[in-house]
């Protein structure tokens, strides 16, 4: 379902940016599993480039019983651009969530209106993805901004809605980041260091995923993908003595 949306990120990232290949740890790449009704296959990329430090997405195929695409970007240190974070997950063809944002590293009216206002005329174009869903997993204040896209939805609107809508975030984002002017002090960089493994950290605690990739790929590789791959700056958190 969601291959044409990996598709075309693939085509946009490679036509403005000089991408080059960045390695994934030994065993993450891909993998098989037989668990279950459907075999499923998680498979993922990671490139970098001048621009960004890290771009990566992720493809989990388990036929009519789940299609999900996952990505996040980061920009490089010395740019204070927030983080593409896309997330689409169908279960069958009726249970539909999508979710796509500009995650924002701070909060100040500033930095909101130099980033985040810029997507509210493409917001307000599609209509059928502004629902106001709770966040079981996140606080809404934190890592997302108010121009985040977050619907269940159908297969029908995620041709005529979604990827659209997808399109033109994906495209304003490469062009905001061509248009960044680098940061110029080592305070400033550290900032976005900070803010970048902050974030991070607060997502691999969080991420509802990992229960997702336990059932199928086990409970060692989640954990594995999850904090060596996925939130590679995020430190498990200590299991206290006894606990299992």
């Amino acid at each position: 379902m969601f291959k044409p949306f990996q598709q075309f990120l693939e085509k946009e990232l490679s036509e403005n940016f000089a991408l080059e290949s960045r390695p994934i740890p030994s065993g993450l790449e891909s993998v098989v599993s037989e668990r279950g009704k459907n075999p499923a296959t998680i498979q993922s990329w990671c490139y970098q480039c001048p621009q960004l430090r890290k771009i990566r997405y992720t493809y989990i195929d388990a036929g009519e019983t789940a299609q999900i695409f996952n990505s996040v970007i980061y920009p490089n240190y010395n740019y204070d651009v927030p983080l593409l974070g896309i997330d689409f997950l169908a279960f069958g063809k009726k249970k539909i969530l999508v979710v796509i944002d500009f995650q924002p590293l701070f909060r100040d009216r500033t930095y909101i209106d130099k980033y985040i206002e810029p997507l509210t005329e493409i917001r307000s174009k599609y209509s059928a993805l502004v629902q106001d869903l709770e966040m079981k997993f996140y606080d809404a204040n934190q890592y997302f901004s108010k121009n985040l896209l977050f619907a269940k939805t159908d297969a029908e609107t995620v041709v005529n809605q979604l990827f659209p809508a997808y399109q033109e975030y994906v495209q304003l984002y490469c062009k905001m980041l061509q248009q960044a002017s680098p940061l110029n002090t080592p305070a400033e960089v550290q900032r976005i260091v900070k803010a970048q493994k902050d974030y991070d950290q607060y997502s691999a605690e969080r991420d509802p995923a990992s229960g997702l990739f336990s059932s199928y790929f086990g409970h060692e590789w989640s954990e594995k993908f999850l904090y060596e791959f996925l939130f590679e700056d995020a430190v498990p958190l200590a299991i206290p003595a006894g606990a299992k």
